[in-house]
């Protein structure tokens, strides 16, 4: 079955679209190897995905045409799901927000003081 379409199915993925477009992206890989969105997926075969600030690594148990919502989760089974920053290069969260936020770390700080 095409990764796109297995993603939807098993619903780790709402949409085809997103599959294909996070595929495009570089941020899937099948068995250690860069995938693209009609790359052919087995049971066995095991899945990183990159989205978000997560990065979810799951092994496919089954490989269905359609299932029922419930019978969805049966298909592939986490392996193990981290959480990862923007950046990926350990920098501390109070920097990653002030550079979203577009304030220093430490602003608070001078706000007390006057």
């Amino acid at each position: 079955m095409r990764l796109d379409k297995y993603l939807k199915t098993a619903r780790i993925l709402k949409r085809r679209e997103a599959a294909k477009e996070l595929a495009l992206q570089g941020r899937i890989t099948v068995n250690g190897r860069r995938a693209k969105p009609g790359t052919e997926v087995e049971i066995g075969d095991v899945l990183v995905l990159k989205f978000g600030n997560r990065c979810l690594t799951v092994r496919i148990t089954d490989v269905k045409k359609q299932v029922s919502k419930s019978a969805a989760a049966l298909l592939f089974e986490v392996v193990e799901e981290t959480r990862i920053d923007e950046s990926c290069e350990g920098r501390s969260s109070a920097d990653s927000l002030s550079d979203t936020a577009g304030i220093s770390a430490d602003a608070g700080d001078e706000r007390e003081n006057d």
